[in-house]
């Protein structure tokens, strides 16, 4: 029997994708970056090839890594010359977001060579068998996603009607959006993924696809130049750890400040561990919640030295101090675990999508220096290869003969949303299912009136902020996917209810 291999990811194509690779022999590496290639090249608007991606990995023999494949500030070897025209949008999606799209918005992608590296480094198949299943999916058209088709109905034509070829994709002749369950066919995807597939992730970067990029970014008055694309690296790094219970939680280290956020959470909420969802719990979440978030706000975002900011913001969690210090935004995700005991979490995101679509190319480019609740520098990002701020955090974790791959999307709302997930799982011993499905509240201390967001199902005290009730379980609180494994009992896999999801056990090959 070969190696056995259970994944949570964001759609049953993506999961159809990670069942064909563990039948070819692969590895929770293989079916996570197959899944992850598959996810980030058929959710349009939601995510694209062409955009950031972090890789956490933890072998059971070896320490937890994380790749960090996060978009970097462009401009290397730029002429000066005036600054970039800003096209702002505003959209009432979630509520109320404003966003800078367009040539001007993108930045350095890092998601062909963060999932490259990963496969490199720990994949049992070759690059090949990875890509394609998305060429067939590109080639053949893949389902719109009720989630992708939320989401554009508020962006379709603002951002997505930027080029001929992404409009033509998802709108009808009359103009119309293409309806959720629709066929997608974008044209020169397969094309892409074809080159990527045969000539490995440097074709993204170096070859014809690359110059096609540059050219069209460069021509329309963006920063992003060949030499971005040529110099552009991966980097691994030690996961940040920490330990939640009997638990050993590995998780995005810095500069990312999603796994500094969720770690800051976990190890203020374990002070006062809970047994149930009562008042006196919930308004001990949202006090570490406001805690967190706006250390976040006011320290991370904008830090000069992350690591430092980090370290203290960790230090405040540990010695209880960050709960005295209270204050008066679209991305994919996969999780696998094996048998073997390596775990792999992947979450990938091109922000709100900056519209473009170079003419040739069929892949859609990031808007990350315009995601301004995130990139608070804006347009004005410096130096040129600096890694831009993100909230993923991939997440694993280890107890026991235990080992737990999980992530969600969500912007802001991910660190909130696993926080919750994992202490449904370790302190309220809810099952995988329910410590995902289980109701959620979130603080939106961003909003120009700051509010509490809730799910029903939770007795909500009187925090001091107004509320924002929700009728349902709904997609703004994330995505939570989780696979584990147990060495005594087998695979246990969930996906969120929030979001269409799509989970996969296999029996070996």
């Amino acid at each position: 029997m070969g190696t056995k291999v259970a994944v949570a990811t964001t759609s049953s194509g993506a999961a159809d994708v990670a069942a064909e690779v563990a039948e070819l022999g692969g590895n929770a590496v293989d079916c996570a970056i197959a899944a992850a290639i598959y996810s980030t090249n058929t959710e349009p608007g939601v995510c694209a090839l062409a955009g950031s991606a972090y890789v956490t990995v933890w072998p059971a023999a070896a320490d937890p890594v994380t790749i960090d494949g996060n978009v970097a500030v462009p401009g290397i070897g730029r002429q000066e010359g005036p600054a970039p025209p800003a096209d702002q949008v505003h959209m009432e999606y979630g509520g109320s977001v404003n966003t800078v799209v367009g040539p001007a918005s993108v930045a350095v992608p890092g998601t062909p060579a963060a999932l490259d590296l990963a496969a490199t480094r720990y994949a049992a198949l070759d690059w090949r068998q990875l890509v394609a299943p998305t060429i067939r999916a590109a080639r053949d058209g893949f389902p719109l996603s009720s989630a992708c088709h939320y989401y554009l109905q508020y962006s379709g034509d603002a951002i997505f009607g930027r080029s001929d070829d992404g409009h033509g994709a998802l709108h009808h002749a009359d103009g119309s959006l293409r309806e959720a369950g629709s066929t997608i066919r974008v044209p020169h995807l397969a094309e892409s993924l074809e080159v990527i597939a045969d000539d490995g992730c440097r074709a993204f970067y170096e070859g014809a696809i690359a110059e096609k990029i540059t050219a069209h970014v460069e021509g329309r008055g963006g920063l992003l130049t060949a030499r971005d694309l040529q110099s552009y690296e991966p980097i691994v790094r030690d996961s940040l750890t920490v330990d939640v219970d009997d638990w050993r939680v590995a998780t995005n280290p810095p500069p990312a400040v999603g796994g500094a956020v969720l770690s800051a959470m976990l190890l203020a909420f374990a002070q006062n561990p809970v047994r149930e969802w009562d008042a006196e719990a919930v308004r001990q979440l949202v006090r570490v919640q406001e805690a967190a978030l706006s250390y976040r706000m006011e320290k991370l975002d904008l830090a000069e030295d992350p690591a430092a900011a980090i370290a203290e913001l960790l230090g405040l969690a540990r010695s209880g101090e960050l709960l005295s210090r209270r204050r008066s935004g679209a991305t994919v995700h996969t999780s696998a675990v094996d048998d073997t005991g390596l775990a792999c979490a992947i979450t990938a995101s091109s922000g709100y999508g900056s519209g473009e679509m170079p003419a040739g190319t069929g892949l859609w480019l990031n808007n990350c220096l315009g995601e301004l609740e995130l990139n608070r520098h804006g347009l004005e990002a410096s130096p040129p290869g600096r890694r831009l701020p993100s909230n993923m955090a991939p997440t694993t974790a280890r107890c026991d003969g235990r080992v737990l791959a999980m992530g969600s999307p969500g912007a802001d709302r991910i660190t909130t949303a696993l926080h919750q997930f994992i202490i449904n799982y370790t302190q309220l011993r809810l099952g995988l299912f329910d410590a995902v499905a289980h109701p959620r509240v979130h603080l939106d201390i961003g909003a120009e009136e700051p509010n509490l967001a809730v799910e029903p199902g939770l007795d909500v005290p009187d925090t001091g902020y107004p509320l924002v009730r929700h009728d349902a379980i709904n997609m703004y609180f994330g995505g939570v996917g989780a696979a584990l494994f147990d060495a005594q009992h087998g695979f246990e896999v969930a996906a969120d209810p929030r979001r269409e999801g799509g989970t996969f056990i296999s029996d070996g090959p």
